[in-house]
């Protein structure tokens, strides 16, 4: 059985931009270090065969750059414009890899449980379709203009969720025939024409970033699932004639460079193995082996967008990185601020997250004897 799941972004968000201020789509906000959609599709992708992206093409391929997905496709002026991008898409699979069943998850929504995806699945075994709901549980008052006209009798009422499912090729022919209609949600399309939608148990966590207060309970969330985990760095270059002085990705003013493979950036070589310690991943010679003429001379800002490549490809965010330069030349001091913004626009982090700082070895050993620059780098990172 082929389950897809397409992942709506098409929306702007304008109720979340309202109480907010936010400018920023609510689908892309950051969310314990990743955009509230990365968190949907690392969510939903154990439990499906294929992802189907729909919304900007270039916003989507940046939340969502590593992870197993579809490549984006545009998405329309309304949400059911956009649902039938992605049915369309899907059905240009080859045969053998079209779904049997689809799944319509809203791409705000990043708490969604394997539990919950199962119950949908499973429920589709006897219904052409079905939900995710909540009942209702508060008292519902009519109203206008601030004063109470009535109340809403609650029982049998419904708070919808997604994902949404529903047999594929059921669901392309209503969507093609209902093509110059409007419905609010994916259900109203099957009900119109008089099939059955099952109703599974949502879930109260389960909430769409649509107000102020909704992140915050999201980070309450997310938070607890990741773990923190520490890693450590250290790296030597002897120094050399002929060569730049290349430090945390800046250049330093100096007579002499340092000795290397690459460009032999020792706070960036640091750092990267500190990264890949952290991840239990090897060092930086596992991923790009000196022996390799690839690698010759060249940048190790490479490196390091790698390194802070595989922390969001494993669900993770950096919490912060403290580098130790050690040397008696040149100063380091008034370079700091210049690495610290290079490598957090490398690792794609607010400055606020890397320290870079020096210390001398009081003369001692090959760094007191200015043969070369050592570096120490610590990070803490959150992975699931």
């Amino acid at each position: 059985m082929r389950v897809a799941a397409i992942l709506l972004a098409a929306g702007t968000g304008s109720r979340y931009a309202a109480t907010t201020g936010c400018a920023t789509p609510k689908q892309y906000v950051l969310l314990a270090g990743q955009p509230v959609i990365r968190h949907a599709a690392q969510a939903l992708l154990p439990h499906v065969t294929c992802i189907q992206p729909v919304g900007d093409p270039a916003s989507l391929a940046q939340a969502l750059d590593g992870l197993a997905v579809l490549p984006p496709v545009a998405g329309g002026d309304t949400r059911q414009a956009s649902v039938r991008a992605g049915l369309e898409a899907l059905d240009l699979l080859p045969e053998g890899e079209k779904p049997d069943l689809v799944l319509v998850h809203d791409g705000a929504r990043p708490y969604v449980t394997a539990e919950l995806v199962g119950n949908v699945v499973q429920a589709l075994g006897e219904h052409p379709g079905a939900i995710p709901a909540v009942p209702v549980a508060d008292t519902l008052k009519k109203g206008e203009h601030g004063v109470i006209e009535g109340t809403v009798p609650r029982e049998h009422l419904y708070r919808a969720q997604t994902p949404q499912g529903f047999r594929f090729g059921l669901f392309v022919d209503l969507h093609r025939a209902a093509a110059s209609t409007s419905a609010t949600d994916d259900a109203k399309l099957l009900e119109d024409a008089g099939f059955s939608v099952a109703l599974v148990a949502g879930d109260e966590d389960n909430i769409k970033l649509t107000y102020e207060g909704d992140l915050v309970r999201l980070e309450r969330l997310i938070g607890p699932t990741l773990l923190p985990r520490v890693g450590l760095g250290y790296d030597v270059h002897a120094f050399e004639e002929g060569r730049p002085l290349i430090l945390c990705g800046i250049t330093v003013p100096h007579t002499l460079g340092l000795a290397g493979h690459s460009d032999a950036d020792v706070g960036i070589h640091a750092l990267c193995d500190a990264i890949y310690g952290a991840l239990a991943e090897g060092d930086i010679g596992r991923h790009f082996p000196p022996s390799q003429n690839e690698w010759k001379d060249a940048d190790s800002a490479r490196f390091l967008v790698h390194a802070g490549q595989r922390i969001r490809e494993r669900g993770g965010m950096l919490i912060n990185a403290d580098l130790t330069l050690i040397c008696e030349r040149p100063k380091i001091g008034p370079h700091a601020q210049a690495m610290r913004q290079r490598l957090a626009d490398l690792l794609e982090v607010d400055i606020d997250r890397i320290s870079v700082k020096a210390t001398t070895s009081e003369r001692l050993g090959f760094t007191g004897r200015e043969e070369g620059i050592a570096c120490t780098a610590t990070v803490s990172v959150l992975v699931p």
